[in-house]
């Protein structure tokens, strides 16, 4: 069986790209022939290592390049990237004749149902039905963000399969070919960490939504209480100027520390005794699952989505009202002060993790892409 799988590119350290990277090495080592197209790659390797078997191809069309633009600007240039993106993309899967075509929900969304090239079409969609409206904004972007936000309903309910990751997110989405897989777990086989060293962990990208801005505020609560224990955020991005700013300023220097992103993140965990996550939206996010298999306990806001799936509340972590620094600070110190609650929790978190193997997951897509293929839709 063939595969075809659409993003704009494969050189960042984000938690879409680890994802892509696990399943379509996953299905390589099981036989199958797997294609990468993206848009935006230009040169740069992936950032997590495929399997040579993989075949990548960046189509060029440089939908990046107009990031940070106006929104006069992106009217003008995006439908004409759109129109040529649809011409390549075409041309590559009447060549290629894919089983499955699976989009990202990247800038190809639009574009792959309308190709009528016998493949069976599938979008997974990796963040929250509400993540375009939580941005905030106001104006003429507002109206952009709202249409955009039902528009996306109206894209997936055109491919053969849609498929979120969490139960949760299952329910805000009114389509009659929604299904629910969430991601498999990364690591398999790893020893738990110890839990006795003084540090805790987040993991992502830093940006607006990984809400690293709280994490730091409720790190300046943490640090009156418990001076010994450090903070380490792993990750990079558009706000890491911010984020220092704001950790000089509450006098954290000595106590929060941003580390640059890495392959071997297993040592991250290795090292940490607890998880934090303060993002404001999420699809499911990996270090919930990453956390777990390391037996670590998690502190986490009640973002949509993905938290509530994977967290028991007072079980195998703990779960806060969103935007709630103090209640966030409050479970962090018990999680610190309390050793064999700590211990406790993440004998739970680790046991729990096994709803995520890999194979388990895997067999999903597997059954899933030979229903589709056996079916008669979506030619």
């Amino acid at each position: 069986m063939k595969l075809l799988y659409n993003i704009a590119g494969t050189y960042r350290p984000a938690g879409m790209e680890r994802v892509l990277t696990n399943k379509a090495n996953w299905f390589a080592a099981h036989g199958y022939e797997v294609v990468i197209v993206t848009t935006d790659q230009k040169g740069r390797k992936p950032y997590f290592e495929l399997d040579p078997a993989i075949r990548c191809i960046d189509l060029g069309i440089g939908y990046e390049d107009n990031n940070g633009a106006s929104l006069f600007n992106k009217m003008i240039n995006y439908p004409i990237k759109q129109r040529r993106h649809f011409k390549k993309l075409k041309a590559l899967l009447m060549k290629e004749r894919p089983d499955i075509t699976i989009s990202m929900f990247c800038n190809d969304v639009s574009l792959i149902p309308r190709i009528k090239d016998g493949s069976r079409k599938v979008l997974e969609v990796h963040f929250s039905r509400f993540k375009r409206l939580q941005y905030g904004r106001k104006g003429l972007w507002e109206i952009v963000d709202r249409w955009r936000s039902g528009n996306d309903v109206r894209l997936a309910d055109k491919f053969d399969a849609f498929v979120v990751l969490t139960k949760e997110d299952s329910g805000y989405w009114n389509t009659d070919n929604i299904r629910y897989i969430p991601n498999a777990r990364t690591f398999e086989n790893v020893n738990p960490a110890s839990l006795d060293n003084k540090k805790v962990i987040t993991v992502g990208r830093y940006s607006y939504q990984k809400g690293y801005d709280l994490l730091i505020k409720v790190w300046d609560k943490v640090h009156k209480h418990c001076p010994d224990w450090a903070l380490d955020i792993v990750g990079d991005g558009e706000d890491r100027e911010k984020l220092q700013k704001m950790i000089d300023d509450l006098n954290l220097a000595g106590s929060v520390c941003l580390k640059h992103s890495t392959p071997q993140i297993t040592q991250e965990y290795q090292n940490a005794s607890i998880v934090a996550l303060s993002s404001r939206y999420e699809g499911l996010p990996m270090i919930l699952l990453e956390a777990q298999t390391f037996g670590l306990p998690i502190v986490s806001f009640k973002c949509k989505c993905g938290p509530i799936d994977v967290i028991t509340d007072g079980v195998d972590g703990y779960l806060v009202d969103e935007g709630d620094t103090k209640g966030m600070a409050d479970r962090i110190i018990t999680l610190i002060k309390d050793v064999e609650l700590r211990k406790a929790m993440g004998r739970v978190a680790r046991e729990s993790s096994e709803r995520y193997s890999e194979e388990m997951i895997m067999r999903q897509w597997v059954d899933l892409f030979n229903e589709l293929c056996g079916s008669q839709k979506g030619q």
